[in-house]
């Protein structure tokens, strides 16, 4: 089947032809094994096959973080948004952000000295 390098750290290396030949089976094992597979293409390592579950786990902010962001949501008293509102606000920064702005600086006019008594 397939002739995986096993590294040091217990990791599965496999050439890119191996992994297009037998991608199937890759899958099944990645889900399967819990464990990411490192494919590489002329000895150089390229991608990481990973399981939905394990790059969810990598992904996912974590719980403190997400507690974090909802205390301060509902400090701002944010946390009663809809999406609606969200898209609006959203637009309405983007669409300061884009207006031109006038570049040119007036030039002043020289101010005219009185005459001292």
């Amino acid at each position: 089947m397939l002739e995986p390098k096993i590294t040091k750290n217990n990791g599965i290396v496999i050439s890119a032809l191996r992994a297009r030949a037998n991608f199937g089976r890759l899958l099944q094992r990645v889900e399967k094994d819990t464990r990411g597979l490192v494919i590489e293409k002329r000895g150089t390592p390229r991608a990481i096959l990973l399981s939905i579950r394990d790059y969810v786990r990598l992904a996912a902010p974590e719980p403190e973080i997400l507690r974090a962001i909802g205390e301060e949501s509902r400090r701002k008293r944010t946390n009663t948004l809809t999406s609606r509102q969200i898209d609006r606000i959203i637009k309405k920064v983007r669409a300061q952000k884009t207006k031109p702005r006038n570049t040119k600086r007036r030039k002043r006019k020289p101010r005219e000295s009185s005459p001292k008594n």
